[in-house]
């Protein structure tokens, strides 16, 4: 099935134009990327390990849900529909808006942040796209990342992730609770 993206200016404006993924993208447009990090009680991430005939990093571990935003799709949309898809659940996240968006060559990506109980949370992986899931902490993440078995996120990008699991926006006085599972 050939997949198709909306295309957007440097300033996220659409630009009414779709684009065919694995092709090139023309100059000066980008598209929508959508990241979900689950966390515990215990403050672990849920990583998911990518099967072995992905196009890009195959077989490695990864942030718990992510992919594209499909033409016609808005971000939130497109989280629900990649979680729902990728690990069988889907997300509380119906009125969120990212916790926070990083700009990357090609486009945007929006992440988003949830909690769960671990005990409550029956996963359901898509056997063409996620290999296995487990629970990781901040550090064992990073020796991942080292090791090579990650996908080589910047360190300070997984340490905010970590971070903004209890707050949105930049000042550190503004808790938030993320949605809950």
């Amino acid at each position: 099935m050939q997949e198709y993206w909306d295309l957007y200016d440097r300033d996220r404006r659409p630009l009414g134009r779709v684009h065919l993924r694995g092709t090139p993208l023309p100059p000066d447009t980008y598209h929508v990327v959508v990241h979900l990090c689950i966390f515990n009680e215990r403050g672990e991430m849920l990583i998911q390990r990518r099967v072995g005939d992905k196009d890009t990093f195959p077989d490695y571990w990864d942030l718990s849900v992510g992919g594209s935003a499909r033409a016609g799709e808005d971000s939130q949309t497109a989280i629900i529909r990649e979680c729902t898809e990728e690990l069988g659940v889907k997300p509380p996240l119906t009125d969120a808006r990212p916790y926070l968006t990083v700009h990357f060559s090609g486009g945007f990506d929006d992440v988003y942040v949830a909690t769960c109980k671990e005990s409550e949370l029956s996963l359901h992986l898509q056997a063409d796209e996620v290999a296995e899931t487990m629970w990781a902490g901040e550090e064992q993440i990073l020796a991942m990342i080292d090791a090579g078995t990650f996908i080589p996120y910047h360190v300070p990008y997984i340490a905010l992730l970590f971070r903004y699991r209890h707050y949105r926006g930049n000042f550190s006085f503004l808790p938030i609770e993320p949605p809950k599972f």
